[in-house]
């Protein structure tokens, strides 16, 4: 007999084998969330909350955004309580000891001025109450432009170094946030003022021509008039329209059509169309007034100086993730040069209806590699076309 106690091979070989097993099953239970380790769970949970905070945020620093943002700031600080605070007094108070929330604007105003991070200690918050958690507390300001418009605050129930590093950091990317809706907001305003100043590029010639074809219909074709008056009106109500700045393809080349059936009844059989467009593409969002100047471009120069018929060719295609917008014409053709000009904004580069505006606003939305590309010589003709991302961050078809 044998001194001590041993479990026989076959039960230590099970309770191993069992004890494997539960490991594989955590293991499973973890990935199968997502998750390879609890620091990618915390990862995830952080920029989650920083997401959902950052929505309100880039809206701007205002009381509704603020006290949205808040509860998400606060669950990635932690602490006992927070407070965002503007240059006027204070916006929101989340969290405990909600009687300390009328001294937060103190707490903030010498950040406001001076720019640093300020800690609270115990005298900056006196307290009779026994179970109040409030006793400590960092202020960090929130820039925008070097300019402080407000502060972020986070409370604690004792000072910590990880608290004022984490709370000073959290109002850089709070600021952050804030510059970026400026940012969008200023590329709003810049695209709809190139949006008023592109309607008022739109030729007045067209208008007095068109509505010439008009009249010329009247007593000879009175239902042909109509149906053209009928067009002119819904022509200038979209291109005079106040909205989003963008809109579905298949409303832009609608919008095309019109403009060619009015020039069609100027011009006659002298004026050809041909509409090479991919179902697939017909949703794809497009700046608003992006198609229709390129067109009247190439009516203008296809038919100015040609002798007998004129084409124009007009293509959408569905390239994956991407549409190409083309359109073509088989006139004069222009200078390189002129047209390197037009697109730089150079009025004096000839009399192109919009092509730098409309380059500017899809390298604005998409970037350098989307802007107008354009393939031109004398007696060559034109060809302008553009590729535009299927689904872009941003970019949402109004209705």
């Amino acid at each position: 007999m044998q001194d001590g106690f041993h479990l026989p091979t076959a039960v230590l070989v099970a309770v191993v084998f069992l004890l494997l097993q539960g490991l594989l099953w955590i293991r499973r239970r973890r990935m199968a969330r997502g998750f390879l380790s609890e620091a990618d769970r915390i990862t995830y949970e952080a920029l989650r909350t920083g997401a959902q905070a950052g929505r309100y945020l880039r809206n701007g620093l205002t009381e509704e955004n603020a006290t949205k943002a808040a509860r998400h700031l606060r669950l990635m600080l932690g602490g006992s309580a927070l407070a965002i605070c503007d240059t006027q007094g204070v916006l929101v108070w989340t969290g405990h000891g909600d009687h300390h929330g009328a001294s937060a604007f103190g707490h903030a105003e010498r950040v406001l001025t001076s720019g640093d991070v300020a800690v609270l200690r115990r005298d900056d918050l006196p307290c009779d109450r026994p179970e109040c958690d409030v006793r400590a507390g960092v202020v960090a300001p929130i820039v925008v432009e070097d300019r402080v418009i407000g502060t972020l605050a986070a409370y604690s129930d004792r000072p910590s170094a990880g608290l004022a590093r984490a709370t000073e950091q959290v109002a850089t990317w709070v600021s952050g946030q804030l510059e970026l809706g400026e940012l969008d907001r200023e590329r709003t305003r810049a695209m709809e003022a190139e949006l008023r100043s592109l309607r008022a590029q739109i030729s007045p010639h067209f208008i007095y021509n068109s509505l010439g074809a008009i009249a010329s219909f009247v007593r000879t074709d009175p239902d042909r008039a109509r149906e053209l008056l009928l067009e002119f009106a819904d022509f200038t109500r979209y291109a005079l329209r106040r909205g989003g700045t963008f809109t579905p393809l298949s409303d832009e080349l609608r919008n095309v059509e019109r403009y060619l059936v009015l020039e069609q009844a100027r011009f006659g059989e002298r004026l050809q169309v041909h509409l090479l467009v991919a179902p697939e593409v017909l949703t794809v969002a497009v700046p608003y007034l992006s198609v229709q100047p390129l067109v009247e471009n190439a009516v203008r120069h296809g038919l100015a100086d040609k002798v007998g018929t004129g084409t124009v060719t007009i293509t959408a295609t569905d390239l994956g993730d991407l549409a190409e917008i083309s359109v073509e014409d088989d006139g004069a053709g222009s200078d390189p040069e002129d047209v390197r000009r037009a697109l730089d904004g150079d009025d004096s580069a000839g009399d192109s209806v919009g092509l730098g505006n409309v380059d500017a606003r899809l390298r604005r939305v998409y970037g350098d590699d989307h802007g107008l590309v354009v393939e031109t010589a004398p007696g060559m003709g034109t060809k302008v076309g553009f590729r535009v991302p299927k689904y872009a961050p941003g970019v949402h078809a109004s209705p």
